[in-house]
Parts: C-alpha cells; structure tokens; sequence
C-alpha cells in the first residue's frame, strides 16, 4: 500500500475550483469537522443534504476520497453506483464501515487520516478562492 500525500492538496483544490462557483464553499468547514467524527458521519452527510449542491460537494468528495484510498490499497465501504439509495444500503455502508473483518481498525485509521488531510487542504483552498464568488451563508 502506498499513498502519495503531495496528490491530496490537488484533489482538494479540482473539488473546491469545481464548486467554487455554486456557492457552497462554507460547507468545506462543516467537512472539516464532520471527519473528525467519523468516515460514517461523514459518509452519511451528503444523504442529508440531498441533491442540492450542498449534498453534490459532499458525495463528489466522497468519492474522491473513496478512490484515493482505493488506489492506495485500502477499499473503503461505500454505496455500490447502481444501487439504489435505501436504509437499506446506508445501513450495510455503515455497519460495513465499522465491521473489523470488512474494514480492519488499521485501514479505518489510516482512512480517517487521509479523509482529515483532504478537507484541511479543501479549507485551504476554499479561503483562497471564497472572495472570488459569492458563498452561500
């Protein structure tokens, strides 16, 4: 497993540059804090937000956290893209992601890890490119 850390800052700044112009940057601070609680948390955010731009920045962050661990060697518990969206499946997310055999404490720890240094670099991002457009309050 290998994990190139420098490609997180870039990761960061593609999601902030691409929602930059909807006006959801103040969400990069509520996923700051979020991932501090917990890949599930954090997961199940973007069903609370729906499909607002808000939820779209969320799940896009996801995802790409999802892949980045992915390519590092570490499959992270997500929703499968041709399922459909139940309590269902969400509840099968979670519990995978807190499953020791689905999910070993050592992948969820280094995965927590990545997830926080990812939305670091998103506030980053974010208070650079806040005042060249207006945020949503």
């Amino acid at each position: 497993m290998s994990l190139k850390m420098y490609g997180l800052d870039r990761y960061a700044h593609e999601l902030v540059a691409e929602f930059c112009p909807k006006g959801v940057l103040n969400e990069t601070h509520d996923m700051r804090t979020t991932a501090a609680l917990g890949l599930e948390r954090f997961f199940g955010e973007h069903l609370r937000l729906g499909d607002k731009p808000e939820g779209d920045y969320w799940r896009k962050t996801w995802d790409r956290f999802v892949k980045i661990m992915d390519d590092s060697g570490i499959k992270v518990p997500t929703l499968d893209e041709t399922a459909s969206t139940n309590s269902t499946t969400i509840r099968q997310v979670v519990n995978d992601l807190w499953d020791e055999e689905k999910f070993p404490t050592a992948h969820r720890k280094v995965a927590l890890a990545v997830l926080i240094q990812l939305c670091d670099d998103m506030v980053w991002w974010a208070q650079r490119y806040k005042k060249f457009s207006p945020q949503k309050t």
